[in-house]
């Protein structure tokens, strides 16, 4: 196994370097609320030997009511990710739903984020890999561990070396 370091904003994340903590609420409901929320997360983190990742949606795409709260209009809500990455020097973390968001949302955040319901989807993993961007795939409980190299497979063939499997 490789002990590949990745270089994520002022953070070095891997074997050997401090505990990387991904946290914050799990969609943007207000712009209020997430730069509360990341304020008091960073202000928790400083005080910890851990780096924080701040990890928030635009959107939820998944819900299971047509009702459910799914997220801001995409561009407040990206405006609203951008404000917690500059204004609070955070990496980011933010879900992605399709191939044509992604580059977009590449533009503001570290990592993207593959949900597991989506973990399988060619264009999508392709796109995220072509934005250069550190990509983590959440697996799907329908798929077998083994079969996420494949997954990771999809990304790295884009030359992401962040999401290589032969670096792991």
């Amino acid at each position: 196994m490789n002990n590949q370091i990745v270089e994520l904003k002022n953070y070095r994340v891997g074997k050997g370097e401090p505990l990387t903590v991904i946290a914050g609420p799990c969609v943007i409901e207000s712009e209020k609320l997430v730069l509360e929320t990341a304020s008091a997360l960073k202000r928790a983190a400083e005080r910890l030997p851990v780096q924080l990742i701040f990890k928030s949606s635009y959107r939820k795409a998944n819900r299971t009511a047509l009702s459910g709260f799914t997220g801001l209009d995409f561009p407040e809500a990206l405006r609203i990710l951008r404000r917690v990455s500059t204004e609070l020097e955070l990496p980011i973390l933010t879900d992605v739903h399709n191939e044509l968001e992604t580059p977009i949302v590449g533009e503001v955040a570290d990592v993207l984020q593959i949900p597991a319901f989506l973990c399988r989807q060619t264009d999508l993993l392709l796109a995220a890999g072509r934005t250069g961007k550190v990509v983590n795939i959440k697996k799907g409980q329908f798929l077998a561990p083994e079969d996420m190299d494949k997954a990771a497979e999809k990304v790295a063939s884009t030359g992401n070396s962040c999401s290589d499997p032969a670096t792991r």
